[in-house]
């Protein structure tokens, strides 16, 4: 199989660690919409009533500053340097754009999947915080 296979294979929802977060929301605050288009970047998961959106990044796709994120491919690296810059640059319009809306935004790296307990308290946090 090519790279290029391999790559177009990669979800771009309802990913493994997408349903991870959303079997932890359902315990906490079920009431949540998926992937609204109206919202910009289309988030995982929104909370229409409180303002508050929780995008769940890979790593390596959102250039994440832990270890698998900070590995580039060697075949075609200017590629992905840009790939991966774009995507950032885009994120960061999404925040502003929440930000200017009233929203708050939080986002879940791949990286802290592992530890569930931390992820729930976090997301109480998040979830609970007003305004």
């Amino acid at each position: 199989m090519e790279r290029s296979d391999v790559m177009r294979a990669v979800k771009g929802r309802d990913t493994t660690p997408e349903l991870a977060v959303r079997k932890i929301l359902r315990s906490i605050a079920p009431f949540y919409r998926l992937h609204r288009r109206d919202l910009p970047g289309a988030p995982d998961i929104a909370y229409i009533g409180r303002k508050k959106v929780i995008f769940v990044h890979g790593c390596f796709w959102h250039g994440h500053d832990c270890k698998r994120g900070a590995r580039m491919p060697k075949a075609n690296a200017d590629y992905w340097a840009k790939k991966i810059a774009g995507n950032r640059a885009r994120d960061e319009e999404h925040r502003a754009a929440y930000a200017e809306m009233g929203w708050r935004v939080l986002t879940v790296w791949e990286c802290e999947m592992r530890d569930e307990a931390a992820l729930r308290r976090r997301f109480e946090d998040f979830l609970s915080a007003s305004g």
